[in-house]
């Protein structure tokens, strides 16, 4: 393959990559990618249409579903065009301007979501455990802040890489193994040592999945601490419901990133699909099944839901 390179580094070029031996397929490749990504976005839209125009949810735990919402649309539109390029146009190279700014966007809503969901951890925590004050503790400006530090936190820790990476010179192969860019796969095509990338990358990660990670687990342990102490069982049992969707979102966020982890890092003897798909996986499956959990188990949601399409029924 010619790998296009001169010393400006917006003239380099990298190529992404489908699925490889299987080009002739990606038309019908593409349908079940287009089918996801159409569902991801009508899935998001609608819970954000619903809480927004629904007064009886403007609620704190509806605000921060509706902040995972637009997490989970901005992540499946950060992909969304590089994918489906290949599948449809075989449009494989990206300028590296492009890609990094792609690479920020990914690693910056990842961390975003993981943000999202220690605060909705946050929410269910004083609900649960500190009912009467729920109302003065999570007001409007305090979960506004919220979000916006879980934005400038994920951003700034994220900045960095792309400048990191823009020092290099890429003399290897230009070749990703994905249909975007991550910063993992991009370092390892530099010629010089990638060491700083490698501590600062591992920085980012402790200090924000892992401390984040750390932080629900505790606040799930104060609140089967407090609901274990409640003496009617109808009561333990409705209060752990209102935790059930929340539950399935971190599953659904942490199970494949972790996965993904393992992959990369024991599953070298492992076909390359696996590593494609586990990275499909976890970017694609939590912001297509949040909207199914959030509209199946939660009731307001789901009625909400229900009552929008009786309207529209009824008005055609």
């Amino acid at each position: 393959m010619t790998i296009f390179y001169n010393s400006s580094l917006q003239k380099a070029t990298f190529f992404l990559t489908g699925f490889q031996g299987l080009e002739n397929l990606h038309g019908w490749i593409s349908i079940p990618f287009c089918s996801i990504y159409l569902t991801v976005i009508v899935g998001n839209v609608t819970i954000l249409h619903v809480i927004r125009t629904d007064a009886t949810l403007h609620e704190p735990m509806y605000y921060f579903l509706a902040m995972l919402a637009l997490t989970d649309l901005g992540l499946c539109l950060s992909t969304l065009p590089t994918v489906l390029g290949i599948f449809w146009f075989d449009a494989r190279e990206i300028g590296i301007p492009a890609c990094f700014t792609q690479l920020f966007f990914i690693h910056t809503l990842s961390l975003v979501e993981s943000s999202v969901l220690l605060s909705m951890s946050i929410d269910r925590y004083v609900a649960i455990c500190n009912p009467l004050r729920y109302s003065t503790v999570l007001t409007p400006a305090r979960i506004v802040k919220m979000g916006l530090v879980s934005v400038l936190r994920s951003a700034l820790l994220i900045l960095p890489l792309p400048f990191l990476l823009k020092r290099f010179q890429y003399c290897r192969s230009h070749v990703l193994a994905h249909a975007y860019c991550l910063h993992l796969e991009i370092m390892k095509l530099a010629c010089s040592s990638i060491i700083v990338n490698h501590i600062y990358g591992l920085f980012v990660v402790a200090c924000t999945v892992g401390v984040d990670s750390l932080l629900i687990f505790l606040s799930y342990a104060l609140i089967l601490g407090t609901v274990l102490s409640i003496a009617s069982r109808q009561e333990r049992l409705r209060a752990l419901n209102t935790c059930v969707s929340h539950i399935c979102a971190v599953l659904l966020f942490y199970i494949p990133m972790i996965g993904l982890s393992l992959v990369h890092r024991f599953g070298e003897h492992l076909p390359r699909i696996v590593h494609l798909l586990m990275s499909y996986v976890y970017l694609l499956v939590p912001p297509l099944m949040n909207p199914i959990v959030y509209s199946i188990k939660t009731k307001q949601i789901r009625q909400r839901i229900v009552k929008k399409f009786e309207f529209l029924k009824s008005f055609k």
